[in-house]
């Protein structure tokens, strides 16, 4: 059974080469554009990774995040943010809010799917 993503980018070129980046590794991947959405979407779908965008309409992936990891259900759950503010205090923050890693845009793809590998790879 393949592994599951869910995607929460509202750049759409972003997303659409994530999503196919994703699906090309084996992935199952769900996608969004609003923060209000993610929630909702890790009840349905049950992803094993969020990749999640700091700068959502609705609600930031900062505070996604620490939802997220206030929920038990989800404790296991591999997080990883993307933003482009990449200031050492930026990435404390995605950090601290409970995130596995985090990305800065620009960012290579192939950086990022090797970050993928390994987060999705790797005992809870």
């Amino acid at each position: 059974m393949a592994k599951k993503i869910l995607i929460a980018e509202d750049e759409k070129s972003i997303l659409i080469s994530l999503e196919f980046l994703m699906r090309l590794d084996g992935y199952d991947v769900q996608a969004t554009t609003r923060g209000d959405e993610v929630i909702p979407c890790l009840r349905a779908f049950a992803p094993d990774l969020v990749i999640l965008d700091v700068m959502l309409p609705q609600r930031s992936g900062f505070e996604l995040c620490r939802e997220i990891r206030a929920n038990p259900q989800w404790a296991d759950m591999k997080i990883i943010i993307l933003s482009a503010k990449g200031r050492e205090i930026e990435v404390r923050r995605g950090l601290d809010s409970g995130a596995n890693a985090y990305v800065t845009k620009p960012f290579a793809t192939s950086d990022l799917r090797q970050q993928v590998r390994l987060l999705i790879e790797s005992p809870p």
